[in-house]
């Protein structure tokens, strides 16, 4: 048993933008963030301030407020009236600064002599002495920092001194959501000031219940790396949606040559005590990591990024059986039934497979629906529908192709439907073939997981054909384990001939290479946006961002071959995941050996 004690535990009262009203008991008003460290020697901090306003210190310090003419030094005492409305005065009169009289005393017993300032000399009360030295009185006096206030001597202090204060452990001013894309969804400004108090730019951020994707997309606008996951598909389509369609300020870099990791440039504000004037030292500054210094001729947009699915573990009952294929689906197969006899099945032009008939499969453990197509020579189909939970892994579909074979009448054609798709369950249905028999992959639109919300109509999207990756692993002749990968594009099933077509590279939208593929999920060396030429995405990308874009560099990132990687041969695994110009991803599994070049 592992055993974790923190030493540091601090929480944040956070004021809700709304109050909750409870039927019963008290109404909610707050809610409450916890802040844990293992070791809090370790843990990186920067204080957060927040802008105080000049009515905020002219409250503060009332009846010891001053003003003070920049032109002439003229200087009066403020009413209760004039401080009520400070900015109304100001308006009123130009060039005035704001200060407050603060005391000059300290408790102790050590330097309790009299100072004489003009022509009057002032001691500390009983009990206390002066803040500072004799020099530092003297210091004072040339900055023109003493005034006397009744019979004591003060020391001036300027609004501009310091005008910021410190934030504490409460929080208020976060807000409410507008417009929410998400029940649950979190006011910017909170994941911002937990994120900009305790990390740095280039940091790593993990979220374990995304959402929305409020705290990837603070995240990425303010230079941290994330990661983020969410065990519902529509929190996730949601949040990548959103990512993928963000655009943010570009912040000036502190070491450009370094990148986003040497941190911003950030506004800095003076914090000048009586400390600092009395000894004559160099004023102290405030720096505002949530204030970078803008590059305004620029726009950001997000980086790459990947989103990966991994298989659901597999738990038996109580009673020994094991999980059953479906048993979590059995509410949505008349849905499905019904959706994609309504909508037929997309191909990459547009073009439909429509069936004329669909019922649910009887019998059959895996196969959910028997279907018979809308061609010329109908043809009968069987088709299953992966989980809402579940990657469909190879396993799957062998279960789905040994129950196949043993169905009376046998199939012309398998339709395997799902919301995500194992590799090898992909390159299982790509490489199997059987006499009379098509099997082809289908990716369900994860709306469908939000049908009470969606309209049943024909021109609904939920079922697209996966374009199979024509990918080809090239070795280097002349060294032993240097290899490239050359994406040829995708092989598109056409519902009008019922073939299997090759496609191009300008189908694809994106695609990314891992040099040494764990089976579980990728992690890309390489990433390519084949979108180059002067039409091409790129281009219009620069259009809509009002940007110039350096096309030499674009070209190395709009090709369909990678750069050379070294890779020991062996067991090792590359992947290739490519998404084409619909949003489709399909991925691409190879062992160093197999179809090399």
């Amino acid at each position: 048993m592992i055993k974790l004690v923190f030493n540091l535990h601090l929480q944040f009262t956070v004021k809700k933008g709304s109050t909750i009203f409870a039927k019963k008991l008290l109404n909610s008003a707050v809610f409450y963030i916890v802040w844990y460290a293992k070791n809090k020697e370790m843990i990186k901090y920067h204080n957060l301030f927040v802008d105080r306003s000049k009515q905020e210190f002219a409250d503060s310090y009332a009846s010891h407020l001053w003003a003070e003419n920049a032109r002439t030094g003229e200087r009066v005492h403020l009413s209760s009236d004039e401080r009520k409305d400070i900015e109304f005065y100001l308006k009123n009169h130009p060039n005035t600064e704001l200060y407050a009289l603060r005391s000059l005393n300290a408790q102790g017993t050590e330097k309790t002599d009299g100072f004489d300032f003009e022509n009057h000399t002032y001691y500390p009360p009983r009990g206390t002495q002066w803040k500072t030295s004799w020099d530092g009185m003297d210091t004072l006096v040339i900055k023109k920092r003493l005034q006397p206030e009744r019979a004591a001597l003060c020391y001036k202090m300027y609004y501009k001194d310091y005008p910021v204060t410190n934030s504490n452990n409460l929080w208020e001013g976060i807000g409410s959501v507008n417009n929410k894309l998400y029940v649950v969804q979190t006011a910017t400004e909170l994941p911002k000031r937990c994120m900009i108090m305790t990390t740095n730019p280039g940091d790593l951020v993990l979220d374990i219940s995304c959402g929305s994707g409020t705290t990837a997309y603070v995240a990425e606008q303010w230079g941290r790396r994330w990661i983020t996951c969410d065990t519902s598909r529509v929190a996730i389509d949601l949040a990548k949606q959103r990512i993928m369609t963000a655009t943010f300020d570009y912040y000036k870099l502190a070491h450009p040559e370094q990148g986003v990791d040497s941190g911003f440039v950030y506004k800095k504000v003076p914090h000048i005590t009586l400390k600092s004037i009395a000894n004559a030292d160099q004023p102290a500054t405030e720096t505002l990591y949530d204030q970078p210094e803008i590059e305004k001729h620029k726009v950001r947009v997000t980086g790459p990024f990947t989103v990966e699915s991994l298989p659901a573990t597999v738990v038996k009952s109580p009673d020994g059986n094991d999980d059953v294929a479906g048993s979590d689906m059995t509410a949505k197969q008349s849905e499905y039934r019904d959706e994609i006899q309504a909508t037929g099945i997309i191909g990459k032009n547009g073009e439909k497979l429509e069936f004329s008939r669909i019922e649910a499969a009887q019998g059959t453990e895996y196969i959910q629906a028997i279907a018979e197509t809308k061609e010329k020579n109908t043809r009968r189909v069987a088709i299953h529908f992966g989980s809402e939970t579940k990657v469909l892994d190879a396993g799957r579909v062998e279960d789905i192709f040994d129950e196949v074979q043993q169905m009376r009448p046998t199939p012309e054609l398998i339709i395997v439907a799902a919301y995500q798709f194992d590799p090898e369950a992909t390159k299982l249905i790509e490489e199997t073939k059987w006499p009379d028999l098509q099997i082809l992959a289908v990716q369900m639109n994860t709306d469908l997981m939000t049908s009470d919300l969606k309209k049943k109509r024909a021109s609904n999207q939920s079922f697209f054909f996966i374009g199979q990756p024509d990918v080809e692993l090239i070795h280097d002749k002349r060294t032993k384990d240097v290899y490239k990968v050359q994406v040829n594009g995708f092989d598109y099933y056409d519902p009008k001939t019922g073939k299997v077509k090759a496609g191009s590279v300008n189908n694809i939208a994106m695609w990314m290479l891992d040099e040494d593929y764990d089976g579980s999920c990728i992690e890309p060396e390489q990433i390519f946006f084949p979108l180059g030429g002067k039409k091409g995405g790129w281009h219009k990308l620069a259009k809509t961002l009002h940007a110039e874009l350096d096309q030499d560099a674009i070209e190395q990132y709009a090709g369909n071959v990678s750069l050379p990687f070294k890779m020991k041969p062996g067991k090792k695994k590359i992947a290739v995941k490519i998404i084409d110009d619909r949003g489709i991803e399909s991925m691409k599994v190879l062992k160093v050996g197999e179809n090399d070049g």
